[in-house]
């Protein structure tokens, strides 16, 4: 570790160099288990902006996919037609076939761990329902989802940062990631921001794995955490990386009111009823077989045709705003209490609501990127339809696009992504470490000169602070680019975007100091989810079709023809969308067919 003084802007910061095997920014399931698969004698660096405890990770609630067949019969190979058929048959079948095989293994790597999930009488790991999985091909729902409770994402990442303490990895937590390094086609390291103390830090590196979560702060109601900025998308997508599928963002259909707060699929995976003002269950009369367990991209538009058709609750007291109710007073009280503890109290606490007796007011809620940076099924990043490898840079978890969720994630496949896919991308790390095939690349003189120069320009400053910019974004993109989407909506919405654009890079920073200098960190993260954003919006506003979580309302079926197959948009170096490329979907062996429930 060395260390060095920058001017910037006049004023003096410290800028301190580090070398590492591996660095890892994310702390979250992903990010935790590629590190897990690395040797002892690697040094390892796990780069966070939070404390890796608070990662996103630990808010999901329900399950984990795996074919385990403890409580009826299942096999993998239905695990991976429910990930296609649920992806609306984007999904590249190869990468499906990976994540349903090996979630078995990664499950129990977990449990190995020391997880304590749920268990049978018999003392398995105990499986539920959750939408979208069924038996021998569609035919009815199957109990597939492992879980500790409702807070199964909590103990997956408690018990892997345990563990990662255990194997002595090397923590850099409340460091915001400003930089990728790339050198004559490799990532050579990465460049980040000490929130502590106003520190640059550059990390040279063989590999790098950006394991940074999703964008979902870029609407107005979101299930995300406020952390949830797509800072490793953007920085990719910055560097020359092309963002794959980013129209395809999904909306959970049971958020709670206004605050979009998760109430997770394992309440209906338990039996939880969706009604509408009659108290209809309307579901059955969109998806039969499936009822309030078929897909959440269904769900969802399901959702807000009852409230647009005028069966949704009308809520007077809060200006006019409309709703649907989740029920789950017919599962009782014992029921309720032991599996669902969680959800019920998020509803006490944010509405007042008491599950037990009251039904709860949910409206979808911006949930899960389907998109992201573009890998294979190592996780290695590729840079253009072709698949061509970036050298040595990785990407895993919500940050990336393998694509294993294709037009729409099924509940409890985001757990089994980060877990199988971060292992992938950890082991093949391994195996190209131990064959020599990765090596440090020299870093450029002015490897910190992007952030200095981002933060000079951020302190100068003349315009608005970012309060209007962040507002506004969420609310166009709510309205414009949310569950139901026009060609005059998005086209609105990429004009509005594009101002907003303008309106930040000119936006001022009112806090002049260092040390935990929050309101620099916000305004950063502010524009790495403009970038996300802007993606976005061009992918949509290109595709003219609907499929899974993307639904034109002016091109209401799916065109395989022209749209079977994966968006890639890159950026200008001047900032904007430069183009939109196509690559195909891979198919092995299920062909494309209409979605039905």
């Amino acid at each position: 570790m060395a260390s060095n003084v920058a001017s910037i802007g006049g004023r003096a910061y410290p800028i301190t160099d580090h070398t590492f095997d591996v660095v890892i920014v994310g702390a979250g399931g992903a990010g935790l288990m590629a590190a897990l698969q690395l040797p002892k004698d690697t040094s390892v660096a796990v780069i966070s902006k939070v404390y890796p405890t608070r990662s996103h990770t630990g808010a999901a609630q329900g399950g984990v996919a795996a074919a385990l067949g403890n409580q009826e019969e299942d096999h993998w190979k239905w695990h991976m037609f429910d990930t296609v058929k649920g992806g609306d048959y984007l999904v590249d079948q190869d990468a499906a076939e990976v994540l349903a095989r090996e979630a078995i293994e990664a499950v129990y790597d977990l449990e190995h761990w020391g997880l304590p999930f749920n268990r049978t009488p018999d003392g398995k790991i105990d499986q539920r329902r959750f939408g979208g999985h069924t038996r021998n091909f569609g035919e009815g729902p199957v109990r597939r989802s492992c879980y500790a409770a409702d807070r199964t994402g909590h103990m997956i990442l408690q018990t892997m940062f345990q563990t990662a303490v255990k194997n002595q990895i090397r923590f850099f937590n409340e460091f915001l990631c400003t930089d990728l390094l790339v050198q004559e086609n490799r990532a050579a390291g990465v460049v980040a921001y000490s929130i502590r103390d106003g520190e640059v830090h550059t990390f040279s590196a063989k590999a790098v794995i950006f394991a940074t979560g999703g964008y979902g702060r870029a609407w107005r109601v979101t299930s995300n955490a406020m952390a949830c900025t797509g800072d490793g998308m953007a920085i990719a997508y910055r560097r020359g990386v092309p963002l794959e599928d980013m129209e395809f963002y999904q909306f959970h259909p049971t958020g709670i009111y206004r605050v979009g707060v998760l109430l997770s699929e394992a309440a209906r995976g338990e039996g939880a009823y969706l009604l509408n003002n009659t108290g209809e269950r309307f579901m059955m009369r969109y998806t039969p077989t499936l009822n309030e367990l078929a897909p959440r991209d269904i769900v969802s538009r399901s959702i807000v045709t009852e409230i647009r058709e005028g069966r949704g609750i009308l809520q007077t007291k809060r200006d006019g705003d409309d709703y649907v109710y989740l029920d789950v007073r017919h599962l009782g009280e014992a029921k309720i209490r032991e599996k669902l503890p969680d959800i019920t109290d998020f509803a006490r606490n944010y509405l007042r609501v008491e599950p037990i007796t009251e039904p709860v007011p949910i409206q979808p809620t911006a949930h899960y990127a389907m998109g992201g940076i573009p890998t294979d099924v190592e996780g290695r990043v590729v840079i253009d339809e072709h698949n061509t490898p970036l050298i040595g840079f990785y990407a895993a978890g919500e940050a990336a696009c393998v694509s294993v969720h294709g037009a729409n994630r099924l509940g409890t496949n985001s757990l089994v992504d980060l877990i199988v896919f971060g292992r992938r991308a950890g082991k093949h790390i391994a195996r190209q470490l131990q064959a020599n095939e990765l090596d440090f690349a020299e870093l450029p003189a002015d490897a910190e000169d992007h952030t200095r120069a981002m933060i000079s320009r951020l302190r100068a400053g003349t315009g608005e602070t970012q309060d209007a910019i962040r507002e506004d974004m969420r609310d166009v993109m709510m309205d414009l680019c949310g569950v139901m989407r026009t060609q005059a909506g998005l086209s609105q919405c990429k004009e509005k975007v594009a101002e907003l654009q303008d309106r930040y890079s000119k936006v001022r920073i009112m806090d002049a100091s260092t040390n935990f200098n929050t309101e620099m960190m916000e305004v950063i993260e502010l524009g790495y989810v403009l970038d996300c954003a802007e993606a976005t919006v061009a992918g949509a506003l290109a595709r003219e079709e609907s499929r899974g979580g993307h639904f034109r309302e002016d091109f209401p079926t799916r065109d395989d023809k022209r749209f079977l197959q994966h968006t890639l948009a890159y950026r200008a170096d001047d900032g904007g969308v430069s183009e939109l490329r196509y690559k195909p979907v891979v198919i092995t062996e299920f062909q494309p067919k209409e979605r039905k429930y």
